[in-house]
């Protein structure tokens, strides 16, 4: 029976967690039509589609799909929202993309307004994809794996991450504007707005990777037998 409640807690969380990445994709998509500038990682799927026929949101799939990779050789590993997330918000930028609900206003001021809006629904998004325990995006993985194993601060290794990314994304055509600095400057505080008003604190959480995760589930259902 215990197992059957831990599968069941799972599935309570999908929600959140799809929502969460669904909101993300599409504060990314309202930042990247601001067309003022975007995040790095972002700045960098720009780049690649400049020279391979993808999607943005392929071209972010398969950058995800890299980072995961990478992380998992420096020992970080990914929980199931982690791979979730690596898919997912990729998709969801796609199927909002094609259904032409993202546009670039006409004034400077519109531009700016869509920007910061992008921004804040970046934040939220975070937050509901967090809050279920279930795994941090690839990135994320990365810039704490790195951390780890270089045992350096985290201002350091996610500036030196965010610095390589945009600047490959740079030499690739990809287009770099203020939207750019404004969105690695604001973003982690919106991030902190959401958690801070949605009462979670990222620094008591323990992700639960896909191999404890099963072997718990695995060890629950061999005492049921």
């Amino acid at each position: 029976m215990g197992d059957k409640k831990e599968w069941i807690l799972i599935i309570r969380k999908l929600p959140s967690l799809f929502f969460g990445l669904f909101l993300y994709a599409v504060g990314m998509g309202v930042v990247l039509y601001a067309s003022l500038g975007t995040s790095p990682w972002e700045t960098f799927s720009l780049g690649i589609i400049n020279y391979i026929p993808l999607t943005f949101g392929q071209a972010s799939q398969i950058i995800g799909l890299f980072v995961l990779v990478a992380s998992f050789f420096i020992g970080v590993i990914p929980g199931i929202g982690s791979i979730l997330n690596m898919y997912f918000i990729g998709f969801f930028f796609d199927l909002v993309d094609n259904m032409g609900m993202f546009k670039t206003p006409v004034s400077l001021v519109g531009k700016l307004f869509s920007l910061i809006i992008g921004i804040f629904i970046l934040g939220w998004g975070t937050y509901f994809y967090l809050r279920v325990e279930l795994g941090a995006g690839p990135r994320d993985g990365l810039m704490e794996g790195l951390v780890k194993k270089f045992q350096k601060p985290v201002w350091l290794i996610r500036g030196v991450i965010e610095i390589t990314v945009l600047t490959i994304g740079y030499f690739l055509g990809a287009p770099v504007g203020v939207g750019t600095l404004i969105t690695a400057f604001t973003v982690g505080f919106s991030v902190q707005l959401a958690f801070k008003i949605g009462k979670y604190d990222s620094r008591t959480v323990e992700h639960e990777n896909v191999i404890i995760m099963f072997k718990r589930l695995s060890s629950k259902e061999e005492k049921a037998v």
